[in-house]
């Protein structure tokens, strides 16, 4: 596969201020932007991120650039949902961050979410009809909100809107191979 050059490319990522997993926003915000892509991180507040490793153990901190509220879905190309069991859980239920999934997901925008990030997929009332996966906890959840679950490393449907999903950070590699991919065409 052919490097491909992101510049010009804006990405959003939406996370809460605790919780998510180290790995599904650090590793993807790195690779990012050593491709060019401009990615800023919205958060619940404009406090420190404190990210996890396997959900318990401290990880790195990270700065939001700005806050769900302030967020501009028209000012992006494509909208990132890291997970974190306590990240996702807790992103759901934020209506400024659902809102933004909204967002993306009725313009036609490009998401890309991995392991429990589908939650705020689910709660945006965005997955029916879609092919994705997941952390295989959600499988029942993406069932009951009218999606077809399936248990592959990336998984990307381009019906409707285009979603990218993997399962869990040992999906980071494929995961963001189709990510740039989506940024790039």
């Amino acid at each position: 596969m052919a490097d491909r050059d992101l510049a010009g490319r804006r990405v959003l990522a939406i996370v809460t201020n605790y919780g998510v997993e180290q790995d599904e926003l650090v590793v993807p915000l790195e690779h990012l932007r050593e491709k060019g892509a401009a990615v800023d991180v919205a958060a619940a507040s404009s406090d420190d991120v404190q990210t996890l490793v396997d959900d318990k153990d401290p990880g790195r901190t990270v700065s939001p650039t700005l806050t769900h509220a302030d967020a501009d879905p028209a000012a992006y190309d494509l909208l990132l949902v890291p997970g974190g069991t306590i990240n996702a859980d807790a992103l759901r239920l934020q209506d400024d961050a659902v809102g933004l999934v909204r967002a993306f997901t009725t313009s036609g925008k490009p998401v890309a979410a991995i392991c429990h990030g589908p939650w705020a997929l689910i709660e945006a009332a965005a997955v029916e009809g879609k092919t994705l996966t997941s952390y295989p906890s959600l499988e029942t959840d993406v069932l009951n909100a009218g999606g077809a679950w399936v248990d592959r490393p990336v998984v990307r449907d381009d019906d409707g809107y285009t979603l990218v999903t993997s399962r869990d950070p040992g999906d980071l590699d494929a995961f963001l191979r189709e990510v740039d991919a989506v940024l790039a065409g």
